[in-house]
């Protein structure tokens, strides 16, 4: 069975100390395709994870990821910093 495609934008300012990342779009199919495309066209990078990306698309928007996925998505967010400090050196 083909199973449609997904896609979860999450948003975190690191320099807010207050709040988890908050999801702030999600889709399948074509709307998936247009969520990674807009993400490819600003340069947002891209982390592929099905499981987390299963839990997160049941969330509604602007709503806080759960305690539950805090290190799931905590480790997203370190692995997408060290892509930023590579690209800036």
């Amino acid at each position: 069975m083909n199973e449609r495609k997904k896609a979860v934008a999450l948003q975190y300012e690191k320099e807010h100390t207050q709040g988890a990342p908050k999801v702030v779009a999600v889709g399948e199919g074509l709307i998936a395709d247009n969520i990674i495309k807009t993400a490819k066209e600003h340069d947002v990078p891209l982390y592929e994870d099905v499981e987390l990306v299963a839990k997160l698309v049941r969330l509604p928007l602007d709503t806080e990821i759960p305690s539950e996925l805090y290190k799931a998505v905590a480790e997203i967010l370190a692995f997408l910093y060290k892509l930023d400090e590579k690209s800036s050196t």
